[in-house]
């Protein structure tokens, strides 16, 4: 079971590059664009710099069906130009699709795509396509990435009409803390563009191609993160307006009308939200946004960041109410046996049948009603005898209280008590740590907070490949546990949670604890309860089953098997 590392490979989109739009291929959802034709750079349209093309190197001469590394067998070619070209593949080890990045060794940019993609694999962000291997091998270059197929691009997304201000809102605030991540870590994107941007079937925002695009289309910039911030801007502007901020058309979109320049989103398309309008104008302009407000502009992704964080939250649309149906009576309750009666005629109501009035009927009556009268007398006679005896036994009986042990022994039961948790700390046993920065959050009474492990390829036993994951959590002193409840963000096939009772804070070694309790569950809470009480000082919450489960947005995690504990809680 490996640990899934994330990062960023971006694809050689076509689109955008040139006003010759309608002749450009458009992306698959991965991002691959599908034209095999060789293309150009256009800095007008794409509204960023480059480097002049270098020298192109012949493409390597590859087919469907070949395999690189006896292991990624080439599907179809979905994109050649510029001495490269970009696959669909399949990982015959791991049975799934990737994408393949492929140019000869001698290619003037084969060491700039090299480095570009092993520096943004060590990002370890799920906001960014993953690269999954960069090697050279046999006179080739090869960068193999994720394949997306159950995401959307933005250029596709726009096709059909501009973005609720909601999904706006959620583009333009991943987008941007993203990319202030990557600048974090010296990585830039300079390629930001609608076909660069996915949104992925859970809704989360993904960006291909930090770096790596760039690299393959030899673009470079000495202000690096005002680019990306003014790319950041044209994308929010496109989402708003369903136009491209230039005048040029690209990606599927209308550029501004000729000599107009630079006009914001709400005065090109109506009820465009004003807030997100002037944000795009404070990113993309770049010297000053909108003259109604004059408000600084975003020359970074941290600036964009703050001045997203500044803004009022932008809730999603209520759900429409669809009214439930009349209620109709069927026809057997209307009494018509399936009948349907003649529009407008009025239905007519059964008369009931009369009361007994015969001989017969009246001596039945009478007889009922005597029978009626002997057995509430017989009733209240019995009653009455069973009230006389009882009295007399009360009588008879002296009056005694009970005091005994076993009242006293339940008065002196000491009812479980909640024991505080000072400080904690993760616990590694083999390999890498997981978050050991979010420990603290499983004992801040918020479940919406969490410490997380990383994301599995196998299982959900990790204990082939890892002994296990947890956190050692101190209770200030020595104290009896009786109980220990683990509170958990998935649920699946199952989770084991095993205590055990450190002799400190950082244990040497599993084998030198000991074994205190065990659980499986299938739910989000692991109760563990010991068969006797332990008296302990650090207790181990120690993980070494997880459940698979699906991407999660909001902890940036991918599919596979994982977990997350929200709220730890001991007793004693």
């Amino acid at each position: 079971m490996a640990e899934r590392s994330t990062a960023a490979v971006d694809v050689a989109d076509n689109s955008g590059d040139e006003p010759l739009t309608a002749k450009a291929d458009q992306s698959t959802a991965d991002g691959v664009a599908k034209n095999p034709e060789q293309d150009t750079e256009s800095n007008e349209a794409q509204g960023s710099g480059g480097t002049d093309s270098p020298e192109k190197a012949s493409p390597p001469e590859l087919h469907s069906g070949h395999k690189l590394a006896k292991r990624y067998r080439l599907e179809e070619c979905v994109t050649r130009l510029d001495g490269f070209s970009s696959w669909r593949a399949v990982d015959e080890k791991l049975r799934r699709a990737v994408g393949v990045h492929i140019l000869p060794a001698e290619h003037t940019r084969a060491r700039s795509v090299l480095a570009a993609a092993r520096s943004s694999a060590l990002l370890g962000d799920p906001r960014f396509v993953q690269v999954l291997d960069a090697v050279e091998e046999n006179d080739l270059v090869y960068v193999v990435h994720e394949w997306l197929p159950d995401a959307t691009e933005l250029s596709t997304l726009l096709s059909s009409g501009p973005l609720e201000p909601h999904d706006a809102y959620q583009m333009v605030s991943q987008l941007a803390s993203a990319m202030a991540a990557a600048h974090r870590e010296g990585l830039a994107h300079l390629r930001l563009n609608p076909n660069a941007v996915l949104r992925a079937s859970t809704g989360q925002w993904r960006i291909r191609g930090l770096a790596v695009n760039a690299a393959l289309r030899g673009i470079d910039s000495d202000t690096t993160q005002r680019t990306d911030t003014e790319a950041i801007g044209a994308l929010l502007y496109a989402a708003l307006t369903q136009r491209w901020p230039y005048e040029s058309d690209a990606y599927g979109l209308s550029g501004l009308p000729k000599d107009v320049g630079l006009i914001a989103p709400d005065q090109v398309r109506a009820g465009v939200h004003r807030g997100l309008s002037e944000l795009a104008m404070r990113a993309l302009a770049n010297d000053g946004a909108t003259a109604s407000r004059h408000e600084s502009a975003c020359t970074t992704p941290e600036e964009l960041v703050k001045a997203i964080g500044e803004m009022p939250r932008i809730r999603p649309p209520e759900p429409a109410f669809t009214a439930p149906p009349e209620y109709q009576r069927t026809t057997y309750q209307q009494g018509t046996y399936g009948r349907t009666a003649p529009l407008g005629a009025t239905q007519q109501m059964s008369t009931p049948p009369p009361p007994l009035q015969s001989r017969t009927g009246k001596a039945l009556k009478w007889a009922v009603s005597a029978l009626l009268i002997a057995a509430l007398g017989l009733g209240s006679w019995q009653l009455a005898d069973a009230l006389m005896d009882q009295g007399g036994k009360s009588e008879d009986t002296p009056h005694t209280q009970t005091t005994g042990d076993t009242d006293r022994g339940r008065g002196a039961e000491k009812p479980a008590s909640p024991l505080t948790i000072e400080d904690a700390r993760e616990f590694v046993a083999d390999g890498g740590a997981q978050h050991p920065g979010d420990v603290d959050k499983t004992y801040d009474h918020n479940t919406g907070t969490y410490w997380r492990t990383r994301t599995f390829n196998e299982g959900p036993e990790i204990a082939p490949f890892k002994p296990g994951v947890g956190i050692v959590y101190d209770l200030g002193s020595a104290k009896d546990l009786a109980t220990a409840t683990v509170g958990l963000r998935y649920a699946g096939n199952h989770t084991t949670v095993e205590l055990y009772a450190a002799d400190s804070l950082t244990p040497s070694s599993i084998e030198s604890m000991d074994r205190i309790g065990k659980v499986d569950t299938t739910g989000t809470t692991a109760r563990v309860k010991l068969s006797k009480q332990v008296k302990t000082r650090y207790v181990l919450v120690w993980l070494t089953a997880v459940p698979s489960s699906g991407p999660d947005s909001e902890t940036y995690s991918q599919a596979g098997y994982k977990q997350a504990i929200n709220e730890v809680t001991f007793t004693g």
